[in-house]
């Protein structure tokens, strides 16, 4: 066996390496073996052909201490950085993150504010409904007990030839499992499912799932001014969706936070949480007076096969619309099933050439600026060229020219040629400035959503061109909406102040106590209450024996005007077949208060005094029995 020089290490440093196996050199006695060892300690000479490596041991210790040192000190810059990037640079991301695992904040369900008309009767609320679901493979019954048992519960609709009990039957086999049977059902009919046995022993297999819904009592009565709320429950049209803020009720959120358990627990309820307000939005409509005007445009509606049609009753006191119809309509229970036509109010949101019944508007104008009285005389020649259009009156091929007229007959016949006449006595510049301090060119400023500006040609247009001075003074050439017209009628009966029409009062308390009032812009003096009441009596020439008669209600002063306007072509010039007719209405003439107004859409045949006038008449003397308006004390001659 050779010798290894790494078996150095573990000599001492006087020790000698044997030359050769039993090859020692021994000094001094010989020493005793001790037991074990393997060798006897003696003392050697080193071999100087085999020199041992040496290494300072501070050395290496040293040079560990400052490894380890210098692995200390990476770790903890390691960490510093780290806790720096964590802290400051990521700090926010992951309290967030943190927040977002540990807390929950939820804004709980409140039911939307009710809305009433003007004597409280509800026109829309939130109520509890269900939705019933089947589980076929749950079922303890067969399908045709359990169909023929729940058929008289439910309202179905059936196919032709089909039973109710059919009916259930087919949706039963539709699937195994989450079949709509039926939803919307009430409180009453839910509790009767839920109480349904077979053979006195309940039925397994069907599920009933609670939710809110908007519920509209009174269907399709005041859709055009409710609108609907949307499956996200959203006002989408109606003052559901222009007071959307008033309608929603403000609730605080409540913060929650995981416990140990995983469960999540409220952090705390501010004071008051659990309460909710009973506050109402109420309306300036009558239920009543708005069922009556419902039932009167429709009749006449369907008796003359009109496209549409729209009444408004205003009180020309404050601008506050007792009843506001538009028709065709919808059902807001059901507004997914009709068209998106239906949705909006076109009273407000159409325009339309008011014809004739601007006629009292313009001759409130011309009376205003001093340039006729109302016992003026002009020729009326019952045609006149305007290169190259010709104007005539509606009657000029039976009654030809009429010749000498004053201003209240030119109004009571309805004379385009008169008026005319009448307004070429302004200078155009005025007129237009007339126009527009009305309001033409822009909107009545209805709370109703979506209404669009009136339309006036611009005044370079006007001033300079005879023709357009013209048709404006017989109501065509410039188009408003009918709720515009009955704001401008509301000035002729109150003594001359443009109010606001409006059909919002505000937020009222059970007591019928006003918690919130709409704030409402300051009346505007357009005439004198000279004027107003000059028209008035002109305009009740018109009822009593002129082309408004069919308004006529004995005992009651009535003033009016009629209307029967070409419809315009979208490319221009007018429609020879279409026609849209309209009265407006004032009652008392004495005191007046209330505006009416009736336009009706492309009737087939009839005038206004034949098709709108008896609209109002209707509404008027529904108006008269809900309001009690006295007869007048002076029972005019009727003709």
């Amino acid at each position: 066996m050779g010798y290894d020089s790494r078996f150095d290490r573990h000599r001492s440093p006087d020790s000698q390496r044997p030359h050769s196996q039993g090859d020692r050199i021994l000094r001094g006695k010989p020493t005793k073996r001790s037991v074990g060892s393997g060798a006897a300690k003696h003392l050697q000479q080193p071999d100087p052909a085999f020199p041992r490596p040496r290494l300072d041991r501070s050395h290496r210790h040293k040079f560990r201490l400052w490894a380890v040192w210098a692995v200390l000190v990476l770790s903890g810059l390691g960490l510093a950085v780290n806790l720096f990037y964590l802290q400051v640079t990521r700090g926010p991301t992951l309290r967030k993150q943190a927040e977002q695992q540990q807390t929950l904040k939820t804004r709980p369900f409140v039911p939307r504010r009710s809305i009433v008309d003007r004597h409280g009767n509800i026109l829309a609320l939130d109520r509890q409904v269900y939705t019933l679901y089947a589980h076929p493979k749950l079922f303890n019954r067969t399908k045709d007990e359990i169909a023929t048992a729940l058929a008289p519960l439910l309202p179905i609709q059936t196919s032709e030839g089909n039973s109710p009990v059919a009916e259930l039957l087919q949706k039963f086999n539709l699937a195994e499992s989450g079949i709509t049977v039926a939803d919307s059902l009430p409180q009453e009919v839910a509790d009767r499912v839920l109480g349904m046995q077979i053979k006195h022993s309940p039925v397994d297999g069907l599920e009933l799932v609670r939710q809110q819904q908007r519920f509209y009592p009174q269907q399709d009565l005041a859709a055009d001014i409710l609108g609907y709320v949307d499956g996200e429950r959203k006002g989408q049209a109606g003052v559901e969706y222009s007071q959307q803020n008033l309608l929603e009720r403000s609730m605080p959120s409540i913060q929650f936070s995981r416990a140990i358990d995983g469960n999540w627990v409220p952090d705390r309820l501010t004071a008051g949480f659990v309460q909710f307000d009973d506050l109402k939005l109420q309306l300036t409509i009558d239920s009543r007076l708005q069922r009556a005007t419902r039932i009167a445009l429709k009749e006449k509606m369907e008796k003359h096969r009109a496209k549409r049609g729209a009444a408004i009753v205003m009180d020309a006191r404050n601008g506050e619309l007792l009843s506001f119809v538009s028709e065709p309509t919808y059902d807001p229970n059901q507004y997914f099933n009709f068209g998106l036509e239906r949705y909006k109010n076109w009273a407000v949101t159409d325009v339309y050439e008011p014809g004739s019944t601007f006629k009292a508007i313009n001759i409130a104008i011309a009376l205003e600026a001093g340039t006729v009285k109302p016992d003026t005389v002009f020729n009326d020649e019952g045609r006149i060229f305007m290169n190259p259009w010709v104007i005539q009156n509606s009657d000029y091929q039976k009654a030809g020219a009429r010749g000498p007229s004053t201003v209240t007959e030119i109004l009571k016949y309805s004379s385009n040629v008169g008026m005319v006449h009448i307004m070429r006595k302004m200078q155009p510049s005025l007129y237009y400035q007339a126009l527009e301090k009305l309001g033409l060119g822009q909107t009545a400023g209805t709370d109703l959503p979506f209404e669009v500006t009136s339309q006036l040609k611009n005044r370079d247009q006007f001033v300079h061109s005879p023709v357009e001075v013209a048709t404006t003074a017989f109501g065509q050439g410039f188009s408003i909406t009918p709720i515009q017209l009955v704001q401008l009628n509301g000035a002729l009966a109150n003594g001359g102040k443009l109010v606001t029409p409006h059909v919002v009062r505000g937020l009222y308390d059970r007591d019928g106590q006003a918690y919130w009032k709409l704030p409402r812009p300051v009346p505007k003096q357009v005439f004198s209450p000279e004027t107003t009441k000059q028209v008035l009596e002109m305009m009740e020439t018109v009822v009593e024996g002129g082309t408004g008669k069919a308004a006529q209600i004995r005992g009651y002063r009535i003033a009016g005007k009629t209307g029967t306007a070409q419809k315009a072509n979208a490319g221009g010039g007018y429609s020879k077949n279409s026609i849209i007719t309209s009265f407006v209405g004032i009652i008392p003439v004495e005191s007046p208060r209330y505006v009416v107004l009736a336009v009706v859409d492309e009737p087939q045949g009839g005038s206004g005094g034949v098709v709108a006038a008896p609209i109002v008449e209707s509404i008027m003397e529904a108006l008269i029995s809900i309001e009690k308006i006295p007869p007048s004390q002076v029972d005019r001659q009727q003709n």
